[in-house]
Formats: C-alpha cells, sequence, structure tokens
C-alpha cells in the first residue's frame, strides 16, 4: 500500500478522533466551563496522560515496532516468522505489566507530593484535594493505554493500522457520554461542578478497558495470541529495554515539557490551566491528523528501507513525508492563527465559557498554532533516527528544546502571561527541528532537495493568499460567532470553505501541488 493510503488511513481514523474530542472538549466547556474545577481536573489529566507518553507511546513504539517487524519478516517461512514474533512480543507483554502495574502503584502513593509540586504556592487546600482525587482516579489508565500501545505496535507492523488509530475515538464518545449523562444529572439533582468532574474522571479509566477489548480483539484477527508468561529477561527483551531506555529518557523531556508549562500555568490567574487546554484542543487537531499519521505510516517502511540499505528510497519516503506534511500544516497553523478567536468562540462559547474566555484562549491559540509546522517536523524527522535504532540523538533534541523552553517561560510569564507560556513552546520546537535536521544532514542521512524547498516556497504563498482573504472573510461574520448553532455552523463552514478554495486553487496554479507528484504516491507501493 502507498505512503498516502497508509496516512490516508491513520489521517481519516485520526481526524474522526479528533473531532470526537473536539466534541469532547466542546460540551466539557459548556458543562464545566473553566475555573478551578476544571484546572485541577486537566491538572489530574495531564499527569497519567505524562507517563502513557513516556513509557508507551514514544519510548516503547521506538524501540519494540522495529524489533517486532523485523522478526515477523525475518523467518525462513512466514510461519516461522509469526512464530518469532508471538514469541517476542509474549516476553515482552510478560514484562512490560509488572513494570506498569507496580509503576501506578507507587505513583498512587506518591500522588500528593506530584500534585504539591506542580500547584501554584500557596496551595488552594480546595483545589489540591480534588486534583489528587482526580489523579488518582484516571492513574491506572496508564496501565490499560500501554498495553494498547503494545498491541498497535503489533498491528501496524503487519500494515494493519486501523484499529491503533480509532482507540481515542473510544475514550472521546465514552467521555461525551460521561458528560452527558453527568449534566442531565446535574440538573435534576443539583449536583456541582465537582462532583460531575469526578464522574468524568472515572469514565477515563473505563474508556482504557474497553480500548484495551478492542485492541486484544484484533490482535487475535491477525493470527496473534497475546499471553502472559512467567517473566524472564531475555537477550531480546534486554536489547529493547537498551534501545527504549534513550528514547525514554527523550520522550522525558518532552513530558518534564508538558509538566513544567502546568509548573508555570499555575502560577497565573486562574483558568489559565483551562485556556491552553482548549487552545491546545484546536492545536492538536492537526497535528495529530498528519504528523502522527505520518510518524506511524513512515516508520515501518523506513525501518525496512535502512535494513536493506536503501538509501535512495529511505531518503525519497522522508520527502515524501515532509511535503505532505507542509501541504495540510502550512495552511492549517495559517488559518487557525488569523481566525484563532473566531474558532474559539464558534466551538467553546456557551454555558460557563464566556465571550471573555474565548478571547483569552484565542490569543493563546493563535501563538501556539506558530509552531505547529515544526510539532509536525518533528514527528516526521524522528522516524529517520529510530529506524536506525538511534533513540539517543532525538534525547539530545529534546533536552535542548526542554531547556529553550524553561528559558523563554521564565523571560516571558509575567510580561505575557499564559500566550508566554505558548510562545515559549513555540520557540522550543523550531529549536528541536533545527538541531534534528542538522544531524540529518552531518550524517549523511537526509538532505531537503532543492525542489522540495521550491515547493514549499510556493505552499507558503498559497498559505498567504489565503490569509488575507480569511482576514478579510472573518469580519464580515463576526455576528455570527457567538449566534445560535446553525448560525455558527454555517459561520465555520464558510471561513473553512474559502480557506480551501482559496489555498489550493493558488497551490495549483503556482506550483505547490504536483498532480502527478500526487498520482504517483497513491499507487506506488512503498514497501
Amino acid at each position: 500500500m502507498s505512503l498516502l493510503k497508509h496516512v490516508g488511513t491513520i489521517g481519516s481514523l485520526t481526524m474522526v478522533s479528533r473531532v470526537a474530542g473536539m466534541a469532547r472538549e466542546m460540551i466539557f466547556s459548556r458543562v464545566l466551563g473553566a475555573n478551578t474545577v476544571t484546572d485541577a481536573w486537566f491538572q489530574a489529566f495531564i499527569i497519567p496522560n505524562v507517563f502513557r507518553r513516556l513509557f508507551a507511546e514514544g519510548a516503547f513504539s521506538a524501540a519494540f515496532v522495529p524489533m517486532f517487524s523485523k522478526r515477523l519478516h525475518g523467518g525462513e517461512t512466514e510461519a516461522d516468522g509469526l512464530d518469532q514474533a508471538r514469541s517476542f512480543s509474549n516476553d515482552v507483554l510478560s514484562m512490560f505489566l509488572p513494570v506498569l502495574i507496580a509503576l501506578a502503584i507507587v505513583l498512587e502513593l506518591a500522588m500528593p507530593g506530584v500534585i504539591w509540586v506542580l500547584s501554584e504556592k500557596p496551595v488552594d487546600p480546595a483545589r489540591f484535594d480534588m486534583a489528587v482525587d482526580f489523579a488518582r482516579i484516571m492513574f491506572p489508565y496508564i496501565v490499560l493505554v500501554s498495553l494498547v500501545t503494545l498491541f498497535t505496535g503489533m498491528l501496524n507492523s503487519v500494515s494493519r493500522f486501523a484499529p491503533g488509530a480509532s482507540f481515542p475515538i473510544i475514550l472521546n464518545l465514552v467521555l461525551i457520554a460521561a458528560l452527558l449523562i453527568g449534566e442531565r444529572w446535574s440538573d435534576a439533582t443539583g449536583a456541582g461542578v465537582d462532583q460531575v468532574a469526578y464522574a468524568v474522571a472515572w469514565a477515563v479509566t473505563f474508556a482504557g478497558a474497553v480500548q484495551l477489548a478492542w485492541l486484544i480483539y484484533w490482535t487475535r484477527v491477525e493470527g496473534f495470541r497475546p499471553k502472559i508468561l512467567w517473566p524472564r529477561i531475555t537477550p531480546e527483551v534486554k536489547r529493547l529495554s537498551i534501545i527504549a531506555l534513550p528514547a525514554a529518557i527523550g520522550g522525558g523531556a518532552y513530558q518534564i515539557n508538558t509538566l513544567v508549562q502546568l509548573y508555570f500555568l499555575n502560577q497565573l490567574d486562574s483558568g489559565s490551566v483551562s485556556y491552553m487546554n482548549y487552545a491546545d484542543r484546536l492545536n492538536q487537531l492537526p497535528l495529530g491528523i498528519i504528523g502522527i499519521a505520518l510518524s506511524t505510516a513512515i516508520l515501518p517502511t523506513l525501518s525496512r528501507f535502512v535494513g536493506a540499505k536503501n538509501a535512495e528510497g529511505a531518503s525519497r519516503i522522508q520527502s515524501d513525508a515532509i511535503e505532505l506534511a507542509m501541504l495540510l500544516t502550512i495552511p492549517a497553523a495559517v488559518a487557525m492563527a488569523i481566525c484563532a478567536t473566531p474558532f474559539i468562540t464558534m466551538i467553546f462559547q456557551g454555558g460557563r465559557f464566556d465571550l471573555a474566555d474565548a478571547g483569552v484562549t484565542g490569543g493563546v491559540l493563535a501563538v501556539l498554532v506558530l509552531g505547529l509546522p515544526a510539532y509536525v517536523l518533528v514527528k516526521v524527522l524522528v522516524p529517520n533516527f529510530y529506524a536506525r535504532s538511534d533513540t539517543r540523538t532525538p534525547v539530545y533534541a529534546a533536552f535542548i528544546s526542554l531547556a529553550v523552553f524553561v528559558g523563554f517561560n521564565i523571560a516571558f510569564l509575567q510580561r505575557f502571561g499564559v500566550q508566554g507560556v505558548a510562545a515559549a513552546s513555540v520557540i522550543g520546537a523550531w529549536i528541536n527541528v533545527g538541531f534534528l535536521y542538522v544531524v540529518l544532514l552531518r550524517r549523511g542521512y537526509y538532505r531537503v532537495p532543492g525542489t522540495l524547498l521550491l515547493r514549499i516556497a510556493r505552499q507558503l504563498i498559497a498559505a498567504g493568499t489565503m490569509g488575507a482573504a480569511l482576514w478579510y472573510a472573518q469580519g464580515l461574520l463576526a455576528d455570527w460567532y457567538s449566534a445560535g448553532l446553525l448560525a455558527r455552523l454555517a459561520a465555520l463552514a464558510v471561513l473553512i470553505g474559502c480557506a480551501a478554495i482559496v489555498y489550493f486553487a493558488v497551490a495549483f496554479a503556482v506550483g505547490a501541488i504536483d498532480r502527478q507528484r500526487i498520482v504517483t504516491l497513491t499507487r506506488r507501493s512503498t514497501a
């Protein structure tokens, strides 16, 4: 299957997930608003997500997928390769699960200390207690979703991307149901915002159990039979740990970045954590659809090309990924920067989330999306290192980015508030991209061809023209943004339609899109 089709499969399901996530945040903002309770909830929700990304998605996937794929496709026969892959995955599962359970127990006991470190000083006792409760309720989710990541890696290695790309939809649907039920319960009984928030916290862990059941089903469909054996450190498991450790440290830099951001946000006025969360929800929409889809799709293919010492094929796949990423990410960043407040108002304003909240959140989003192309490029460049079992270089890049992020936070926080935190994140992301590319270039792994640079320059011209059109169009629709549902949907459709028509029309006219290239990407097998 072609790269474009792989990305289309992952991206389309990720889009469904992100749209469902957007609906979840819309309902969340209306039901719970932006206040002390929601700040405590989001602060708690970040904790399991940090450890999920640290021990599962980043470190584990980077090490596991190439090793599993090598065993699956390296046997003398197909059956022999399948047996080797099964044995390897069972050994990993049997070691992975006890470590996860032990980590969960330790963090459950230590949670008051974790929340205290991240909290504003002096600590608000009510908010502190809620944050600890929420985090303890939701933290078992890390065990469940980390196992989901293991099974997703197995399926991705056989190019079965749909189940792994679709499991986040389950979390969003469960949380939407919990919010709607909680709202009805609150209206009927007079339950407070905090009581509804507790119910939604329990729904997170329940969703993890459903996600795990979904992935177990699909691994069995593909002929894998996951078994929990007596834990033993085999040479393969030891090698996996050696490869994964630097990736975990690198992932730790990113997650420390998240926790540092939370620390700085907690030094600002109440609601700042919520403002950043709502803005980042929109920022994550293209990042998830484009960046994560491309990163997931190209890692197995890059691993095969690198293993076969096919430098030309690896370089071609890398260029294809960058071109597709920038073709879609640049216009998304420009559109959200110009229409940040209108988008936030149309999507989130209502109930306990008022126009003033929308204005602040829109300002945060306008800054945050300036780093969107960088966030996506990091996702696209890092697999080039992982395919070579080099998990150390992204570590260095991550920690340099973290140092820059902390420095600019200190400089910007008091002067620019929550927008300063967003700006520091943007600067750190671009530093990360620059470091990764320079290393690829110096080692001879990859050089951006001149034709690709020219194509990106033309994409920027098309995006600039689109931005001018949006600047004019958004002023004409100002009265619709906070009106009724149909008026908001109509305004949103007009702005998105205007952006798409202008961007792609100009892109075709100036040569930012090569029609023959798209046809080639669609038809060519990357295997």
